[in-house]
């Protein structure tokens, strides 16, 4: 097995232009999500979207901010997001040894929650998980893949769950909504995590879990405000944390895992402290029916990643050290490629070899079973 120094807790592929036209049934053909040129730049089409999706952030990893433009053309994305064989030159070229991979988010969104239509949204959900399984299964100890998960009800997540976690590469499923597709998490979601505990696999979400169709807040003046969709990405998280844990899930299923990607770290040690004193001050019978205090199921079951969080690393302990994952978001705007190692030091200097080696690898190769 190779011996793993640096894994990207959350890095992010590009969908070529020809992805679900190349991929669904012919019967979909001419509504599969396709890429035009605009004046402004190239972007994707999407049934369901209320916009173009344009994608300039998504493949500008180690630019200059003044060439970080939202509208770029398809020629100017890096050959390493959609070509596995170039991918792992650019994981070589900025010290990385393996990667979880995630969608490009906006697509994924739309794909997820915007798509009415059960037939064609599941079509378009597998044409994407063998695409991604195809370009993981070139390396599959480097390059791991989260499986998008449908939102068309418990039967179907559960299908598809079972189907891509036989398929090469593919280590996690990628959750959108909860897997009944309901508003809140229900009891029975019990049966997807369930299942994933028989696999001896993490759960993972990409910030956090939408109570609906996903991109509709992109009109949210308030949502724009705040920063949710890139400065303060981790405000919703804390909100799905309580969810788990006040389900109870945990103390059912003691080896059921969550890991949060790119929603940082440092909110972690204040919301522990909050919930803790919160429950402790809760009448016993209005309290939720948990066996512990709330933070200790962030201490044992609830994972974060982060892209640069230094306060993150200095609070390391109040985090907990076996919960914290680096990533490197590339090719997003986010990365510091080629240059990530430098920013590494600089945030590590001080820390215990043995910590530094956990936060950087040692927690994704367990979580993720990179040692099996």
């Amino acid at each position: 097995m190779p011996t793993y120094t640096l894994i990207s807790a959350d890095a992010h592929i590009n969908e070529p232009p020809t992805l679900w036209q190349d991929r669904v049934p012919e019967k979909f053909k001419s509504r599969a999500p396709r890429m035009e040129r605009l004046e402004q730049g190239d972007a994707w089409i999407m049934e369901g979207a209320l916009d173009p999706i344009n994608f300039g952030n998504n493949i500008s990893g180690g630019l200059p901010p003044e060439q970080c433009t939202a509208w770029k053309r398809w020629e100017e994305a890096p050959r390493a997001g959609y070509d596995p064989a170039a991918r792992l030159l650019a994981q070589d070229e900025d010290g990385v040894d393996a990667e979880i991979l995630y969608p490009t988010p906006r697509p994924s969104m739309n794909l997820l929650g915007n798509n009415k239509d059960p037939e064609f949204h599941l079509a378009c959900i597998r044409a994407y998980n063998d695409w991604l399984s195809g370009f993981c299964g070139h390396a599959p100890d480097r390059l791991l893949g989260a499986a998008l998960m449908p939102t068309l009800g418990l039967t179907s997540a559960l299908d598809e769950l079972e189907r891509t976690m036989k398929l090469p590469g593919m280590r996690t499923p990628l959750l959108g909504q909860w897997p009944s597709a309901g508003p809140t998490l229900a009891t029975e979601d019990d049966a997807f995590w369930a299942a994933l505990v028989e696999m001896d696999r993490p759960l993972s979400i990409h910030i956090s879990v939408s109570p609906g169709a996903t991109g509709e807040g992109d009109r949210d003046p308030n949502r724009t405000a705040i920063g949710a969709r890139g400065e303060l990405r981790h405000t919703v998280t804390p909100a799905n944390c309580i969810e788990f844990i006040y389900s109870g899930v945990f103390d059912r299923l003691p080896t059921f895992n969550v890991v949060f990607a790119e929603c940082d770290s440092s909110w972690v040690p204040y919301v522990k402290e909050q919930l803790d004193n919160r429950f402790k001050r809760m009448h016993p019978d209005r309290r939720p029916k948990i066996k512990e205090l709330p933070s200790y199921y962030f201490d044992h079951h609830i994972s974060t990643t982060y892209i640069t969080d230094y306060y993150g690393v200095v609070n390391r302990h109040f985090i907990g050290v076996s919960q914290m994952m680096w990533s490197s978001d590339y090719p997003h705007t986010g990365a510091d490629f080629p240059y990530s190692w430098k920013t590494i030091n600089k945030h590590f200097e001080g820390v215990p070899e043995d910590e530094k080696h956990e936060i950087l690898a040692g927690n994704a190769a367990r979580v993720y079973k990179l040692d099996v």
